[in-house]
């Protein structure tokens, strides 16, 4: 039998793909770059993406107890796109790494992880905490992402 918390975070995990997927398919370059409320206050649908995705890949791979990867979160930040094709690839890649680490194996979800950001200290958490934070991280920016779609869409 399936471990029943993968199981969940997996529907939630698909989810979220399947939202981002549909936030960005169709969309032209400048709704997928463009700040709803400007330069400092807002992110594009690229920079939810972007961020979210690595974001993600990063927690599932700690919660699942693998090395959490390479990640330039300041890049993340200042993603911009020339249309759909990169990010729907991006979320391809990431979707598909994780949902092959999330089917790797079994997990302690009572076991620390710790997760060491550059420039700040190192962060220790549950397995358990790892994943329902990575699947709930990645609903959150899809939702944003989708939100603003639905703004810049109305505008034009």
């Amino acid at each position: 039998m399936a471990d029943p918390i993968i199981a969940a975070a997996r529907r939630v995990f698909d989810g979220a793909i399947d939202t981002l997927r549909g936030v960005v398919d169709g969309m032209p370059a400048a709704g997928l770059n463009w700040q709803a409320a400007g330069d400092r206050d807002s992110n594009s649908i690229a920079v939810h993406t972007t961020h979210a995705l690595h974001a993600t890949r990063r927690l599932i791979n700690v919660a699942m107890g693998q090395p959490p990867g390479p990640r330039d979160r300041q890049a993340e930040f200042s993603a911009q796109v020339d249309g759909p094709e990169p990010l729907l690839d991006l979320i391809d890649e990431v979707a598909g790494d994780c949902r092959a680490t999330l089917d790797g194996g079994t997990v302690d979800w009572g076991e620390v992880r710790q997760l060491q950001r550059r420039g700040h200290p190192t962060v220790e958490m549950s397995a358990a905490f790892a994943l329902i934070h990575a699947v709930e991280h990645l609903r959150g920016h899809a939702d944003e992402a989708s939100l603003t779609r639905h703004v810049w869409l109305a505008r034009s």
